[in-house]
C-alpha cells in the first residue's frame, strides 16, 4: 500500500516564511516538517510514496530525492496550480494505484502527530478511515462526529477534530472529475451513505497553521531531544 503527502499549499497563513521556502521545508526539531512524516511512514512500513507540489514545489524534489535516503521510493504529483486536498489526490490516482492498490494512506503536510501510522488498516464496508483527535483550541467545534461503532457522521455530539491522517479507497473518487476541489465535501457525502469510520488518536497532534505553532512544535521537538 503506498502513501501520499500533501504539500502542494502554497502556506498563506505562515507567510513571510513560505515566501521562499515551502511550508513542508520548514524546520522544526532541526528538520524539514516533511521529513517527520517520512520517519514515521516508514517505521509503520510503507515503501513508496507519492507528493504533490506546486508552490516552490521543486525545492522539495531538491531535498528529497527519490527517497533512497530515507530507505523509502518518492514519486512526485507536479501541479501547475494548486488543487487543493480532492483534486491533488485525484490528480495523483494513477500512481497511488499503479500496482492495483484499492487503498492508500493521506496525510496533510503541514501537521505534526505521533499516531502510529501502522494501524491504518482497511476497514471492512468502507471508502475512507480517518483518523481523529480531540478539538484544539483554534478548532473547538471539531469536524466530524466518531460513533460509539467506530462509524463517522457529519454532525452529533461530542465531535471531533479531523487529524489530516487517512486511508482511502480509490471508489471514493468515483465520478470525480480532474481539477481543484476539496476532500470535505466527498467524505460527507460519504458518511451520509454511512461509508466512513473512525480512530481516535488520544496521543499528540498540532496542526502547523501558523509561524506560532510552528515555533511551538520546534521547541517542542527541541526538548524532547534534550
Amino acid at each position: 500500500m503506498k502513501a501520499m503527502i500533501l504539500a502542494a499549499g502554497k502556506g498563506e497563513r505562515m507567510r513571510p516564511l513560505t515566501l521562499t521556502t515551502p511550508k513542508p521545508l520548514l524546520p522544526a526539531g532541526d528538520k524539514p516538517l516533511i521529513t517527520h512524516h517520512l520517519k514515521r511512514l516508514k517505521a509503520a512500513g510503507f515503501q513508496q510514496l507519492v507528493i504533490n507540489h506546486a508552490w516552490l514545489g521543486m525545492q522539495i524534489e531538491e531535498e528529497l530525492g527519490d527517497g533512497e535516503s530515507f530507505g523509502l521510493s518518492i514519486q512526485y504529483s507536479r501541479e501547475s496550480e494548486p488543487l487543493e486536498t480532492a483534486g491533488g489526490i485525484v490528480q495523483a490516482l494513477p500512481l497511488l494505484t499503479s500496482g492495483g492498490e484499492e487503498w492508500f494512506a493521506v496525510i496533510n503536510g503541514d501537521i505534526w502527530c505521533d499516531f502510529d501510522l501502522a494501524l491504518l488498516t482497511p476497514p471492512e464496508e468502507a471508502d475512507a478511515l480517518l483518523v481523529m483527535t480531540d478539538n484544539p483550541p483554534h478548532n473547538p467545534a471539531g469536524d466530524f462526529r466518531l460513533r460509539p461503532d467506530g462509524t463517522v457522521s457529519v454532525s452529533g455530539a461530542e465531535m471531533l477534530t479531523f487529524t489530516g491522517i487517512s486511508l482511502l479507497n480509490r471508489r471514493l473518487f468515483d465520478g470525480v472529475i480532474q481539477g481543484p476541489g476539496k476532500l470535505a465535501p466527498i467524505l460527507r457525502e460519504a458518511m451520509n451513505r454511512n461509508r466512513v469510520r473512525g480512530l481516535h488518536h488520544r496521543g499528540q497532534w498540532m496542526d502547523i497553521g501558523t509561524p506560532e505553532r510552528l515555533r511551538e512544535l520546534d521547541r517542542k521537538l527541541k526538548g524532547d531531544e534534550s
